[in-house]
């Protein structure tokens, strides 16, 4: 049976770590704050000119850019990972990894084989997880989101693009946590080269325009898609060059801040959960060391009443 001693220090042990996981829970609870402001601002951008670059492709030639082409063959395939630098939140980055896993295993498992499946992973758990598994990794974004900026997604999307303009990949698959909610989080697989024929919708962007009943603007998709048309100043090919690439730019920020978000949720849930089993512990610590106390009291007592009687 542990001692008095024993119980003791596990009782300091479990106190100071939860000294620790509250004030995590404080800091990530803040960052989280953070977070959803410029996430619930970036959306509505990204969401009105994914919609706009799906209008577009509608109406003009895809031969007018070289993004917008299905290749014939697909030789090679290029994941965009995009995961946390740090541990301590559940099942986050958990769950992003065995949504590339899966993905690898089923779909792109012949590329796995032929050696033609690379990855780029934003974040420093997914890029170790993968590189000691043998995966052919390209780049290195370890530490992305010590501070998360814009030039890490235009690195990231530069790299995606000039890659698939040399044919060293003829898809390109974004895989990240969308933020749904602090408790939740949403896996998403988003494909990004070649530009898909209709807007690619996540299961908040349909909760969005299913409450609303329309699109972001307040004008029915459908109803916007038959009634509007477009003018193109000063033509068409020459907005896609401009709008094309910033679409995708704002692709890869849009989910490097819906990971940011996801991730300091999940964290400031799992130091919740953490803080309140400390407590639970701690409950269980305490009666286990005022019984322990009361049976030492007790055979003290004893020794004295016997000791007393053997002398009588």
């Amino acid at each position: 049976m542990a001692s008095l001693r024993d119980i003791r220090n596990r009782i300091g042990s479990v106190q100071n770590t939860q000294q620790v996981t509250r004030a995590m829970k404080m800091v990530s609870a803040a960052k989280l704050r953070r977070a959803q402001e410029n996430i619930f601002r970036t959306r509505p951008y990204a969401y009105k000119l994914g919609e706009l670059i799906a209008r577009l492709k509608g109406q003009v030639d895809p031969a007018l850019h070289p993004l917008f082409q299905h290749r014939e063959e697909t030789r090679g395939v290029l994941l965009i990972v995009v995961t946390a630098d740090r541990g301590l939140a559940g099942a986050f980055n958990a769950n992003i990894i065995k949504l590339a896993e899966e993905a690898i295993s089923t779909r792109f498992a012949s590329f796995r084989d032929a050696g033609t499946l690379r990855l780029l992973c934003v974040g420093r758990k997914g890029h170790e997880h993968f590189s000691k598994r043998g995966y052919s990794l390209v780049g290195d974004f370890r530490g992305a989101f010590d501070n998360v900026n814009f030039e890490t997604a235009l690195s990231v999307m530069t790299l995606a693009v000039e890659g698939y303009e040399e044919e060293n990949w003829d898809e390109v698959h974004l895989l990240y946590n969308e933020f749904k909610n602090t408790i939740s989080q949403n896996r998403i697989m988003q494909p990004l080269l070649p530009i898909p024929a209709e807007q690619f919708m996540t299961p908040v962007m349909e909760e969005r325009d299913a409450a609303n009943g329309s699109s972001l603007d307040g004008v029915g998709t459908s109803q916007a898609t038959s009634e509007m048309d477009f003018i193109f100043e000063p033509d068409a090919g020459a907005i896609l060059d401009r709008l094309v690439p910033r679409f995708l730019n704002y692709e890869v920020w849009k989910a490097l801040l819906e990971s940011n978000a996801s991730e300091q949720g999940a964290r400031m849930v799992a130091m919740d959960s953490a803080t309140t089993n400390a407590d639970d512990l701690l409950k269980q610590l305490r009666l286990k060391y005022n019984r322990a106390r009361q049976d030492a009291i007790t055979k003290e007592l004893i020794e004295i009443t016997s000791g007393a009687d053997a002398l009588g």
